[in-house]
């Protein structure tokens, strides 16, 4: 049996074919969100550069886990794979599924997701069972790389930073303190900005100003969200480029709170590959 996963978010999308839990072909392309394109342009986006890719298979399942796919939005997504594709047994999931999936499994866990932003929820083994919302980069999002860059811009142009980061920051990105708001308060998807200043907090990841908002928002993260679990009977488990490139700091910080971290990784799609290899 040949399945397709799809691993989407707002830049690129991960697609694995597999058989019997072994890698038949993977493909990496863009970003599918039912939030920022329509369903005709997600078809054509399937049509011209995934259907090529995988169109000699005899795909018989394809499971998709994107940002945005909600309740209201999996008909979107599912209807536009259908179009392009001609499979009718797809299942769309959201993106906090496929870290329940990939990081607990058919066992019950905590799933973080800490990456451009930030998600959580407690997993029963079979569904969520409690889920704090995370409200975006203004009212929350806290640990993700939007929220952190947030912090970032903030504490530049108030001078918060040590000195000489702050003029660093606006050469190497090419800003001024205008063309910030006007990223951050006029032009569109402003959470991609501020979490594309990440690079920057990872290069100076040893400087006490950076430090402290890097410790700050996975603080921020732990309290506000995995702490209103049952986190003392559940190990917390996390995915995304932020929690893997600041895993010393996250442990170090569960460990502040009595929160005993599990897994840490990158990618949730070897999971995924875990998940359904065991269930078929």
């Amino acid at each position: 049996m040949e399945i397709l996963i799809a691993d989407s978010g707002a830049t690129k999308t991960d697609w694995c074919l597999i058989s019997n839990g072994e890698i038949l072909q993977q493909y990496n392309g863009k970003g599918i969100s039912p939030i920022f394109q329509t369903q005709d342009e997600i078809a054509e986006e399937v049509k011209l550069n995934i259907y090529p890719v995988f169109n000699k298979w005899d795909i018989s399942r394809i499971y998709f886990y994107g940002a945005g796919c909600t309740t209201e939005n999996i008909p979107v997504v599912k209807n536009a794979i259908n179009q392009s594709l001609l499979i009718n047994n797809i299942e769309v999931y959201s993106d906090i599924i496929a870290a329940a999936h990939s990081l607990c499994g058919h066992n019950p866990g905590i799933a973080c997701i800490l990456g451009t932003g930030s998600n959580s929820c407690e997993w029963d083994g079979k569904k969520i069972v409690n889920q704090i919302s995370p409200l975006g980069f203004i009212l929350g999002d806290e640990g993700s790389g939007a929220s952190m860059g947030k912090a970032l811009i903030g504490d530049a142009l108030k001078n918060q930073l040590t000195h000489g980061l702050k003029e660093n920051l606006l050469e190497e990105y090419d800003l001024t303190p205008s063309l910030i708001i006007e990223k951050v308060y006029r032009q569109p998807f402003p959470s991609r900005f501020l979490a594309s200043l990440s690079p920057f907090i990872a290069k100076h990841i040893e400087d006490d100003s950076i430090k402290r908002i890097v410790r700050k928002d996975i603080d921020d993260f732990l309290k506000r969200n995995v702490m209103q679990y049952n986190y003392k009977e559940n190990k917390v488990n996390f995915v995304g480029s932020i929690a893997w490139q600041y895993s010393d700091i996250l442990k170090e910080s569960a460990n502040t709170y009595g929160i005993e971290t599990g897994k840490i990784v990158r990618s949730p799609m070897d999971g995924l590959i875990k998940y359904y290899s065991d269930k078929l």
